[in-house]
């Protein structure tokens, strides 16, 4: 058991993502930023790019709809901008921070199973040009959401 650990924990490292020691089985990179209402955040100058991350998608199950912004639109940071429809539940989409949309995901519109198959790469949902760069600084990073998401699942 040791040697898987290690062994995981190793591949992870290579692969940029977080493995937590408990039995906490979703992929975490370790280069974005992370709302607890569970939205992850890659920041890259003065842009942003989220979506759902893997921990949300798991706990919904297969996406069938996905509700996107219009181009333009102004997001607050913590406050609802469109919504995930799956087979278990409907769950709002919080901005993890605030700016005005420049892209939204459209290959959602016919396949929002990407959220589910690649919540980090082709299953983002929208771009946003930042207002508050430092609106980062209070999300959480890529260890803090592991233990965030672990000690979640431990109440249910």
């Amino acid at each position: 058991m040791a040697l898987r650990l290690l062994w995981a924990s190793r591949v992870a490292s290579h692969l940029r993502i977080s493995v937590a020691q408990r039995g906490f089985a979703s992929a975490v990179l370790k280069d974005l930023k992370y709302a607890d209402s569970h939205e992850w955040v890659k920041i890259e100058g003065n842009k942003a790019t989220f979506g759902i991350t893997d921990h949300a998608q798991d706990h919904l199950g297969d996406v069938v709809y996905v509700e996107l912004p219009e181009l333009g639109h102004s997001v607050s940071q913590g406050k609802s901008f469109g919504a995930v429809e799956s087979v278990k539940a409907t769950s709002d989409i919080n901005s993890p921070v605030s700016g005005t949309v420049v892209e939204v995901n459209k290959e959602l519109t016919e396949s929002p199973g990407l959220v589910n198959s690649s919540p980090y790469e082709q299953g983002w949902i929208v771009k946003v040009e930042l207002s508050d760069a430092g609106e980062a600084e209070k999300l959480m990073d890529s260890d803090k959401y592991s233990k965030f998401c672990e000690e979640e699942d431990a109440k249910h």
